[in-house]
């Protein structure tokens, strides 16, 4: 969020403060001013998603081939003229800021139901003014750059905070991103990435001081002005009264100025206090405001970088935060330790956030909470998250029993429908079923050789109820098979409602997509925008990261840039399947006539229903009547009922593929909406890299996995 009302204010009021910068000039300038030391832009990259997300198409799951050629054109721009990027990424939310992440999540909650609305009504995607970025594009955004060999951090507590210490401890040319936050840290020159000309390289500069000059205040005085005009510190409704006191002694006759001149207001307020702690005290009674601790004392220390003091604040009181760090990490395990690292460097997904806090969080799904039938991503998940916390925390001495189950739980904060967030979901942490038993994180995670990594391996898979399919898994020829299987087996079993047609459009496109380079894929003309199609693509997008998690929580049995969604997924093209799916159209059209395609979805189909009927659950055919009725289907054949008859034969009765599944009874009940508590758990896994050229990638049996999960 920001400083409420500062970024409008510089806009419309203040355009000194907005200062054009060419960042080429600003690189030799550094150069000739830091002799031996090359320019470094440090990067908020949760600020940059939606300037990177540029592929037209974003409603139908993800144009993932088309945004990884978008960040590799950002990250090619800088290299072009030697600046180097460091990307830094949400790591943590903090507890001082929940209430307004709960905030935002709510609004957007509202801002998906329109989206919903207009495409059930419309039939096509909406306008760019009511984007919103795919679901899971955060995740995946920082394992992409992370691909690319750049230079990727996770924070430990907020991440404008390290951006901010970052870039003035290391002396770096700039922060680039779209917060007014940046402009209250005393630190690097802050640039506006909304603002930015990728193929000239210039933008707008914030000026600190432009904006202290214009405002008759100094620098130290900027975090105070911040706090009392609302940030995600101090809540608005805090300061609301003592802005309108402000107000009304700045511009008594002139109540149409009052929204444009708050800031001026405030700051003229600040600037007739003592700059004192007895000052801060007088300003937080004019407050009234009824709090345990001081309001504006913890804002302001969120402003003060390591070394740093405030007039403001009790004499000689300088950030605590880094030698609470180092005291923190005194007692802190070799596992926790080497989580950490993994954590910082982005290599490791959610593992640290559960072993430190057990607390995790997972944002906004482009779903719709008015279909009854297809549930929350979040429930659908919650299993098998649950076996991922099992493993995590089984062998943790610290854990702490919740009373009701007797085993660790963690704090979820997730998204879905009916969920109001005002408080997390605990959920208990239940270890998958294995032979020996869970295995410790300092055997999966510290130690070597092949019954490790097998054991990687089948733990990965217990994860989703597939430990005892391993064989028929490796078997496959490429790791994204395997992958696209686990994935496709979980959620039919999870979820009761998919059908036949859904399976058939998910497999295909996950095939189809191989051999086709990002131009190609841009040209797919989607017909219609089906609503449900919208909600099932990003129930398979989310499922990706959940794969992460596992891989993660196993000591990385699959290398993580094998578990991408640019590998299996692409938005349009699965929409595309989808319609032709529940046309009717036939095996052949499905897979573009393509007979290596078409052998492969054979065997994926059948190794699919087999280990499905194996427990209990008969993939039947239901066909979506507005889309069979209403819409053209892609492809040469137009729509009609007799291409059913045909799609029966040949998809729903696929040859029979070899397994020892038959009769298999797990621990996993019904498939269907997952119980918090005791959900039934379905399997699947995820797999390695999806080679789009003619090469085989190795051999299952290879375990291509390491330690590091990039190597």
């Amino acid at each position: 969020m920001g400083v409420k009302g500062l970024q409008r204010f510089m806009d419309h009021a203040c355009p000194l403060t907005s200062v054009q910068v060419d960042l080429k000039e600003m690189a030799e300038q550094h150069r000739r001013s830091h002799p031996g030391h090359s320019p470094v832009v440090v990067v908020d990259a949760m600020a940059c998603l939606r300037y990177w997300y540029t592929p037209e198409a974003w409603v139908h799951g993800g144009q993932w081939c088309e945004y990884l050629q978008s960040l590799k054109t950002f990250v090619g721009a800088f290299s072009a003229v030697d600046i180097g990027l460091v990307f830094f990424f949400d790591g943590v939310i903090e507890q001082k800021k929940r209430d307004e992440w709960v905030k935002r999540r709510l609004r957007n909650n509202r801002e998906i139901a329109k989206i919903f609305q207009y495409i059930k009504t419309k039939a096509c995607q909406p306008g760019r003014d009511m984007f919103f970025i795919p679901s899971g594009l955060a995740t995946f955004t920082r394992f992409a750059l992370k691909s690319m060999g750049l230079d990727i951090r996770c924070s430990l507590q907020e991440a404008d905070y390290e951006v901010a210490n970052y870039a003035r401890l290391n002396g770096c040319l700039a922060i680039l991103g779209q917060d007014t936050d940046y402009l209250i840290y005393d630190t690097v020159p802050y640039l506006s990435v909304s603002k930015l000309r990728l193929d000239r390289l210039a933008t707008i500069m914030y000026s600190r001081e432009n904006l202290c000059r214009s405002l008759s205040l100094q620098m130290m005085d900027l975090p105070l002005l911040a706090c009392l005009l609302g940030n995600d510190v101090v809540p608005e409704n805090a300061v609301e009264g003592l802005k309108l006191q402000c107000l009304a002694g700045y511009s008594p006759n002139d109540p149409r100025a009052r929204q444009k001149e708050v800031v001026a207001a405030v700051s003229h307020y600040i600037s007739g206090m003592a700059r004192s702690h007895d000052g801060l005290r007088e300003v937080e009674r004019n407050l009234r405001h009824n709090s345990v601790e001081s309001l504006l004392e913890v804002g302001l220390r969120s402003y003060m970088l390591p070394g740093q003091y405030s007039p403001w604040l009790p004499h000689n009181e300088t950030s605590p935060v880094t030698g609470q760090r180092e005291k923190a990490m005194c007692p802190e395990s070799k596992i926790l330790q080497v989580a950490r690292e993994q954590h910082i460097k982005a290599e490791s997904y959610t593992v640290y956030n559960v072993l430190n806090a057990g607390e995790v969080e997972c944002s906004n799904t482009l779903e719709d909470e008015l279909d009854a039938e297809l549930p929350g991503q979040a429930i659908v998940y919650r299993p098998a998250r649950q076996s991922i916390y099992g493993i995590l925390l089984a062998a943790e001495p610290n854990a702490q029993p919740d009373a009701t189950s007797l085993c660790p739980t963690v704090k979820e904060w997730f998204v879905y429908p009916g969920n109001t967030l005002q408080q997390p979901d605990l959920v208990p942490a239940l270890p998958p079923e294995l032979p020996g038993g869970t295995p410790d994180l300092q055997t999966l995670w510290l130690t070597e050789g092949l019954e490790v990594k097998k054991l990687r391996y089948c733990t990965f898979l217990a994860c989703f109820g597939l430990q005892d399919f391993s064989q028929e898994l490796l078997c496959l020829e490429l790791p994204t098979a395997a992958a696209v299987c686990c994935l496709l087996i979980y959620v039919t079993l999870q979820v009761s409602v998919i059908c036949l047609e859904d399976l058939d459009a998910y497999l295909a496109q996950a095939l189809c997509i191989r051999d086709k380079p990002a131009d190609h894929l841009t040209q797919i003309q989607v017909p219609r925008v089906d609503s449900r199609a919208v909600h099932l693509a990003s129930l398979f997008v989310r499922g990706l990261s959940v794969l992460l998690s596992a891989n993660s929580a196993c000591g990385f049995p699959f290398k993580m840039v094998d578990l991408m969604p640019w590998e299996v997924f692409d938005g349009k093209l699965f929409h595309t399947k989808y319609l032709q799916s529940h046309s009717g159209c036939t095996m052949e059209d499905l897979l573009e006539n393509n007979d290596v395609l078409i052998q492969e979805f054979q065997k994926l189909k059948s190794l699919i229903n087999t280990i499905c009927a194996g427990k209990k659950r008969m993939i039947q055919s239901r066909p979506r009547p507005c889309v069979t009725e209403n819409c053209e289907r892609p492809g040469p054949h137009g729509r009609g009922s007799h291409h059913m008859l045909q799609r029966e034969q040949r998809l729903h009765n696929s040859p029979p593929y070899p397994t020892h599944c038959q009769g298999y009874q797990g621990r996993y009940r019904q498939p269907g909406p997952a119980n918090p508590a005791q959900a039934g758990r379905g399997p699947h896994s995820r797999p390695g890299p999806h080679n789009r050229r003619p090469q085989l990638a190795p051999r299952w049996s290879e375990f291509p996995g390491s330690h590091s999960g990039w190597n």
